[in-house]
């Protein structure tokens, strides 16, 4: 249920409307705009049918939400949300995703040394990458794959960003993962493979870093919407969604791109959400095509890997772009992203 609050309400009566809902046994999230202020309510709405809040001073309109994900939801919040990474950050440019601001994640898909992921790192920066992406811990199909550099891992990638001046942003696949992982990074990653790993959700809801969420699998658009209201429920607002491709019967890519979940998810939620063609397609030569159809279908940014030797990659270097290639591809972007009155 979400509670609209008079323009001219005094914080005491905001007071007083969160002190019932307490009362019942509810969980109150309040959402402060320029002129209205909402409360979304979080528990069993029966609970509410029976009392009579419009009554209360101060709360203009008392609205039941069908949608399960009610704090995720545009009916909580009307604006688009926009999520900033990396701020008060010394040396370090924030990055704003959301509200026309267009987010570009590079880098490779594993941390394998501090030389190497300076090189790639440096490149992809030149090119106008704003957020140095990397895995510490890798969750691989098989056990015997390279899993990741772990701690010193972590360490690599926040001196190279750091130094570089930009952000970083490395998966965490278990709870005991994230005090560490948090040490080190400036926005959490949830793999689609621990997209429902409900508590690593709500973990990283409680430790107020920003959150990028990839769809999983096998995910419906309301799977990934209810996966996002985890970490809203614990008080983080700071949630990116990423489409990064679904299983499909189709064998010539490695998922299938599902680009109607862009219009989709901005119909349904104000979160923002961006693209990985990278996952999508698995496909170098695929993903220059994707990343515009990302944009052009109103994506808030683009998700790629890049490598400066993916034939010696220790994860997933088939699908990683050349330096050179993620150049152009920037170039492209640019002026794309220009037609549709957006920028990088």
């Amino acid at each position: 249920m979400i509670i609209v609050i008079r323009p001219e309400t005094t914080e005491a009566q905001i007071g007083h409307v969160l002190e019932r809902i307490h009362e019942l046994g509810l969980k109150p999230h309040v959402s402060k705009g320029e002129t209205r202020t909402i409360i979304g309510v979080i528990g069993d709405e029966s609970k509410l049918q029976a009392e009579p809040l419009q009554a209360i001073p101060g709360v203009e309109q008392v609205l039941p939400v069908m949608k399960p994900f009610k704090l995720a939801s545009r009916e909580m919040r009307k604006a688009d949300t926009v999520v900033t990474v990396g701020a008060n950050l010394s040396g370090v440019q924030p990055v704003k995703i959301g509200g026309g601001s267009l987010l570009m994640v590079a880098g490779p898909c594993a941390i394998e040394g501090e030389d190497i992921l300076r090189t790639i790192a440096t490149a992809v920066k030149a090119a106008g990458a704003n957020l140095l992406r990397g895995g510490a811990f890798k969750p691989r199909t098989s056990p015997y794959a390279f899993q990741g550099m772990g701690e010193k891992g972590l360490e690599i990638l926040r001196d190279v960003g750091h130094s570089l001046g930009m952000p970083v942003v490395t998966e965490v696949m278990d709870p005991r993962q994230v005090g560490i992982v948090e040490k080190y990074a400036d926005m959490f990653q949830i793999g689609a493979r621990n997209m429902q790993n409900f508590d690593l959700l709500k973990e990283v809801g409680q430790a107020r870093k920003p959150v990028l969420l990839k769809r999983g699998m096998s995910a419906t658009v309301k799977d990934l919407l209810m996966s996002a209201e985890y970490v809203l429920s614990e008080g983080n607002t700071d949630v990116v969604l990423c489409e990064r491709g679904v299983r499909s019967f189709e064998e010539s890519t490695r998922n299938m791109l599902d680009l109607s979940a862009v219009p989709n998810v901005k119909g349904q939620s104000h979160l923002p959400i961006i693209v990985d063609p990278s996952h999508a397609t698995g496909r170098p030569d695929l993903i220059p095509s994707m990343a515009k159809a990302a944009i052009a279908a109103g994506a808030d940014g683009v998700h790629i890997e890049v490598h400066s030797c993916p034939e010696k990659a220790l994860s997933d270097g088939p699908q990683a772009l050349l330096p050179p290639q993620f150049a152009a591809l920037m170039a492209d972007l640019r002026r794309f992203a220009e037609l549709m009155g957006r920028s990088f």
